[in-house]
């Protein structure tokens, strides 16, 4: 017996020691894997780019995880004891190793030569999570024990519990439960109940086998056994039990859903900022706060959209996306597979249309719901001819549908669903603060996900009309006035940048003669305008349009400039109307407001050109260099580059006058919706109609819209930058202005304004009934003209003067 004894004590030291021989080889083998000390404190989750509009609203992420990092601290109580419950209910009381699932693991290496799985603690999926890969090999396995144990001596419990309620993987691309509480369920992690808890607290095991969005039924099975677990640990009470588990399944695919749509502004921000940080933008978790206000991008979101639908209404219905009586017979389930293969809008849905009366049709949704579609929801669906044209105006739904069309629908506010047609027409908005150059909206174009190219930054355009404003800005700094007269009559030039001879006409072909510039540019006369670029030379014109920011080498040499025939985005358009919105200051647009790093320290913060009204110059150490102001921000005083002016304020203010006379008496007129008399703007549509525009702005705010087509088709007869693009402008500035005071150029006080005749521009004559006030630069004033005869018994030349001096020093203290 002692013999024996003798002999397992000696078999026990030598089975230690060769136990202590294979590991201590084991942690040769693998000690170059195990992370120091330092790597372990100092691990770095990938975390995706976040972009915000200035008043923090989320408009776009971009990355391959999910993921919203949280504290030990903000884990709430009811996730903790779920994730115990379901992984690791022993979890504060081991050393980070559970010893059963060792030694199932060790029974598997010898019966299998292979390790098969079991037995992970918590600890150690954080250790293969943050350090090893996935395979299931012997070293792996050993390394993975070794770095568990090396955790739980170097960390806290709270600590390795963080890393893994951050790190692990819960499906939908979803790293972590805040962003799994967001992905699954839309909303943050501690507004969740303990039902939600115990379901995300089931999905770490196998993420797509207990999906609740792919698999319910096996999901609820797990979290229902979760909650056993929970109640029979002494987690939670019978009550909570019972409550929870009778609570129904309520998980969707919310994905990462954005406060505010401007798909567009977070793709030019992941852009720019790709070009610094490579790919390692997607996983560095940097926030970016752009210049974008959340409620004037819905308003342009809104406005584009109503406004391209506006517009395919107005030019017929292109018919159904196909036709099929047979389906109308086939069970839902049947109806609802075909109409799901049809894609369509976001928001809207395709249809079946399963019967008519005159004025009705009865639908079948995608969804399989079943609902009436009313007259007015069909009754715009004149036939499409071409854009110039279309058919008769449809007398009774079986004019426009028969049973068995599949047919596209979109939410309606009077009619619950509208009959819709995906639009070909495109349209793109753009507003900046002219003080600073901050784009507060924009939009590049009518659905982002059909057609990712942003037409407010990549399209180039021809202005047409809406590019005068900066040529009439060339002649009254050149000695022009706004009462200049020019014969708007045929002429004929022979440019020799020009293919063949010019002949300029008007649209719809009518010439008026002697104008004044005032006229010419708000009625949008043509050929005013080439007259006048002819007269000032296209050479010096060109070196003139510098100061709004256009490259002479990307613009016309020749007469066509005034007609706006360069190829120009609307960016480029918005940045130079705000040199008169500004009173002549030259301002760069800009998007970035700035950047944080994970840590919420600010690594890049704009300092944009900044018009200098109210602020402080500084004094400049030499000439050369930049001027800067002291600036009081809402978030205090700044200290930020000064506006450099490029256009005479008297200049400014003459344009802004004569582009408010757009708006009262020219192609602008159905602005004055608004009742706003400090609105200036301008109207522009090419000759062939393929473009159209309207630019406008008040002291504050630019905003310019265009209308087209991407294929540069003509927009159709009767659509100008009045009709195609002003209504998108209103129905943006309608909200935009609603609560802000007006906002005028100021008046510089060397202007003057004087009473001329309205057919010469020359200065009236004393009690010339017809006369008109004109505002004049002192210098370009028109001379006094004398009369040879008194206006009245006993008023002679000079006293006739007199009185007119007079009475025209009284009305110019007036304005």
């Amino acid at each position: 017996m002692a013999k024996t004894f003798k002999i397992l004590v000696i078999l026990f030291i030598l089975g230690v020691i060769a136990a202590a021989g294979i590991t201590y080889g084991v942690y040769n083998h693998v000690k170059d894997r195990i992370p120091t000390v330092e790597e372990m404190k100092a691990i770095e989750l990938k975390i995706p780019l976040r972009i915000y509009t200035r008043d923090e609203q989320l408009i776009g992420e971009f990355g391959e995880q999910r993921r919203t990092p949280l504290s030990y601290e903000d884990v709430p109580t009811d996730l903790e004891n779920a994730v115990l419950a379901a992984e690791d209910s022993n979890f504060y009381h081991h050393p980070g190793v559970d010893i059963m699932g060792l030694l199932r693991a060790v029974y598997q290496l010898v019966a299998t030569g292979e390790i098969q799985g079991g037995g992970s603690t918590i600890t150690m999926q954080v250790a293969r999570n943050y350090f090893l890969s996935f395979e299931q090999t012997f070293t792996r396995k050993f390394t993975e024990i070794f770095i568990s144990l090396k955790m739980e001596r170097e960390l806290s419990k709270h600590e390795i519990l963080e890393l893994y309620m951050n790190k692990i993987y819960l499906g939908k691309r979803a790293y972590g439960f805040e962003a799994a509480a967001q992905v699954y369920y839309g909303k943050p992690l501690s507004e969740l109940d303990l039902a939600q808890y115990a379901m995300i607290a089931g999905l770490p095991k196998a993420p797509s086998r207990y999906n609740p969005v792919v698999n319910p039924s096996r999901a609820l099975i797990r979290r229902n056994w979760i909650l056993q677990r929970m109640l029979s640990l002494g987690m939670i009470d019978k009550e909570a039990y019972q409550t929870a588990v009778e609570t129904p399944v309520t998980a969707k695919n919310y994905g990462v859903a954005p406060d505010v749509e401007a798909n567009y502004v977070a793709e030019m921000v992941r852009s720019q900022l790709y070009e610094t940080y490579g790919d390692a933008l997607y996983s560095e978790g940097l926030v970016v706060y752009t210049t974008i206000n959340s409620q004037r991008q819905k308003d342009a979101n809104k406005a584009v959209y109503d406004g391209v639908l506006a517009y395919d209404e107005r030019h017929g219905y292109r018919g159904t996306i196909a036709t099929n009586p047979e389906l109308v017979d086939q069970p839902v389930d049947q109806q609802q597979s075909e109409l799901e293969s049809h894609s369509s809008m976001p928001d809207w849905t395709t249809a079946l249309v399963l019967s008519t009366t005159d004025q009705t049709a009865e639908v079948r949704l995608a969804n399989g719901e079943q609902v009436e579609l009313v007259w007015d929801a069909i009754s715009w669906a004149a036939p499409y001819i071409n854009e110039d044209s279309h058919g008769a105006k449809p007398e009774k739904v079986s004019d426009v549908l028969v049973k068995g069309d599949i047919i596209q629908l979109r939410p309606d506010d009077k009619t619950v669903w509208r009959l819709a047609q995906t639009p070909t027409v495109q349209s793109a908005l753009i507003s900046l603060d002219s003080k600073d150059g901050a784009i507060e909206s924009l939009v590049g174009g009518f659905d982002y996900f059909s057609n990712k190219f942003n037409r407010v930054t990549q399209s180039k355009r021809q202005p047409g009309s809406n590019f005068k404003p900066f040529i009439y800005s060339s002649a009254l700094s050149r000695g022009y006035t706004a009462a200049t007269v020019i014969n708007d009559a045929p002429v004929v030039f022979h440019d020799s940048n020009l293919a063949q001879a010019w002949r300029p006409t008007n649209d719809g072909g009518k010439f008026y003669g002697p104008t004044r510039l005032r006229q010419a540019l708000y009625r949008s006369q043509n050929v005013v305008s080439v007259r006048l670029l002819d007269e000032m030379g296209v050479r010096p014109t060109l070196e003139f349009l510098k100061r709004f920011g256009f490259d002479p080498d990307q613009l016309p040499h020749n007469l066509s400039l005034s007609l706006g025939s360069a190829n120009l985005s609307p960016l480029q358009i918005a940045s130079g109307y705000s040199v008169f919105s500004n009173g002549g200051y030259r301002i760069q647009p800009y998007l970035i407001e700035r950047v944080e790093d994970r840590n919420g320290e600010t690594i890049f913060q704009s300092n944009p050109t900044t018009v200098c009204h109210d602020c402080t110059l500084l004094d400049k150490s030499s000439p050369d260099e930049q001027q800067v102001g002291l600036f009081n921000t809402p978030n205090g005083f700044k200290t930020l580059p000064v506006a450099q002016r490029v256009l005479d304020p008297e200049v400014s203010y003459i344009i802004y006058d004569i582009m408010r006379d757009v708006i009262r008496y020219g192609t602008g007129r159905r602005a004055r919706v608004l009742n706003r008399d400090d609105i200036a703007g301008k109207t522009g549509t090419t000759n062939d109609g393929r473009d159209a525009w309207f630019s406008g702005y008040n002291g504050d705010i630019v905003t310019s819209v265009w209308t087209g087509f991407d294929d540069m088709s003509p927009l159709g007869r009767g659509e100008w930058g009045g009709s195609a693009s002003l209504p998108t402008w209103i129905n943006y500035m309608r909200p935009a202005l609603a609560e802000a005071p007006k906002s005028y150029i100021d008046k510089p006080s060397s202007l003057v304004t004087v009473r001329i005749d309205p057919k010469t521009g020359e200065r009236a004559l004393p009690g010339q009934k017809d006369a008109i006030f004109e505002i004049f630069r002192k210098e370009h004033v028109p001379p006094q003209r004398i009369v040879s005869t008194p206006i009245a018994e006993g008023v002679g030349e000079r006293d006739s003067e007199v009185q007119e001096n007079r009475t025209e020093t009284a009305l110019e203290n007036l304005f």
